[in-house]
């Protein structure tokens, strides 16, 4: 094993227990290379003759680069097309840890760890995979979630997805089924990785508050009988609550300080939360009870180690792009824009469903309060033939999932939503 991989075990061993007995081997073994190509970068930085970093300058010492792509930026050069650090831009690692203890209230006066910037949500998960998870590992999820899980952690990481029951009955008055959870977590095992991704990808699913007391007393059970617990959030939709009564904050809080053994990892990134699905711009956040400001700090490193031997480091164009929107004046506004053109959406879903009561003979609702999605299930259970009777005969496009129709509400004009769900009723007639 490298020293600098053995230093940050040692910080663990004595500063983070918990995470030490999580990581996976190859989580052990990774490190950030700070005495390496990357120190003698920063030796050298600032020096009025600098030939150690591997970009190329004007002869004004500005980022060599082309005017076809310059002249279409606005940024300082130095901001657009120099490499980012692989533990992220320093300014947005920051300005996202305020903003994300301002969206959860409860975060005030909790101990995290600065956010290590990943290539948003999938390869955040990713990282975390290659943290914790080795091969024959089970990861505790749902039995709807989002299908990129099978990549990025069962063929990947060689982990096996042990699923419980999403919600505790049928039809769209059914809760999430935290017993099912419980019984999951206590189930033989001493090492146990908890994902939750809510809202939930595909159902639109969010707890509401004393579902989530729930999960947590469940999560602190499992602790209490002597499991360590990662608790993964998956929180890509988060903000994107529309009714009373849900939990607004991200489950992440939860677990932050709840037990020496629970360890806590937040995936979160811009995404979906400023709408913007091609910047590829994600973030890890760690804590935990028993976890020192060192012993997240050398999880830091763990992360940007494995960010730095992935992708090297993640855009720096698209997170100066975002400090910048952050920093305008009409960013707060186009939030509450976009948030209230999204919840119409919803809502029309909502009336739709309840103006034709006749739907329920040919599929129901699956609960859903949040996100982009909802689902329905098909009284036939062949949810792909009724997908191919759309497509054929209705000129209407959705996702099949087993005897699910997912339907992504957030991508339709409030005038296409009736026109779906008739067709729907239809399609599902004549399979």
């Amino acid at each position: 094993m490298n020293p600098q991989a053995a230093e940050l075990n040692a910080v663990l061993q004595t500063e983070g227990a918990a995470a030490l007995r999580l990581l996976s081997q190859k989580g052990k073994a990774i490190f950030f290379p700070r005495k390496g190509l990357v120190a003698q970068g920063m030796d050298a930085k600032g020096k009025a003759i600098n030939a150690s970093i591997g970009e190329a300058k004007e002869d004004d010492g500005t980022p060599l680069r082309l005017a076809p792509l310059a002249s279409r930026i606005e940024l300082n050069p130095a901001d657009a097309f120099s490499y980012a650090p692989s533990f992220g831009k320093p300014q947005l690692r920051d300005r996202w840890a305020q903003m994300m203890k301002e969206k959860n209230p409860s975060l005030k006066d909790a101990t995290l760890s600065r956010p290590v910037v990943t290539n948003a949500l999938t390869h955040g998960l990713s990282v975390a995979g290659y943290l914790f998870v080795d091969e024959g590992d089970s990861i505790i999820v749902p039995r709807h979630f989002w299908g990129n899980y099978r990549l990025v952690f069962a063929e990947a990481h060689g982990a096996k997805l042990e699923t419980f029951e999403t919600f505790n009955g049928d039809g769209p008055e059914a809760g999430f089924n935290t017993a099912g959870l419980e019984e999951t977590l206590l189930a033989p095992g001493e090492k146990k990785i908890l994902l939750l991704n809510f809202p939930n990808n595909p159902t639109g699913y969010t707890p509401t508050g004393a579902e989530m007391d729930a999960i947590e007393a469940a999560v602190l059970k499992a602790a209490e009988a002597g499991k360590t617990v990662l608790v993964m959030t998956d929180d890509a939709y988060f903000g994107l609550v529309f009714r009373e009564g849900i939990y607004e904050e991200s489950p992440f809080v939860r677990f932050t300080n709840l037990h020496e053994n629970v360890v806590a990892c937040k995936v979160d990134g811009a995404t979906k939360e400023d709408y913007v699905w091609g910047f590829r711009v994600g973030f890890l956040t760690f804590a935990g009870k028993g976890l020192s400001p060192k012993a997240l700090a050398a999880l830091e490193d763990k992360a940007a180690g494995t960010v730095r031997g992935s992708i090297s480091n993640d855009s720096h164009l698209a997170q100066s792009l975002l400090l910048a929107a952050y920093d305008d004046p009409a960013y707060a506004g186009e939030k509450a824009r976009a948030f209230a053109l999204l919840k119409e959406r919803h809502d029309a879903v909502d009336a739709e469903l309840a103006a034709h009561p006749e739907y329920a003979q040919r599929f129901v609702a699956l609960p859903y309060n949040s996100g982009y999605f909802m689902c329905v299930r098909i009284a036939t259970g062949d949810a792909e033939a009724v997908r191919q009777e759309l497509l054929k005969n209705y000129d209407t496009g959705v996702i099949a999932l087993g005897d699910l129709i997912r339907v992504a509400f957030s991508s339709l004009p409030k005038a296409q939503i009736p026109t779906l769900f008739a067709n729907l009723y239809a399609a599902c007639g004549n399979v």
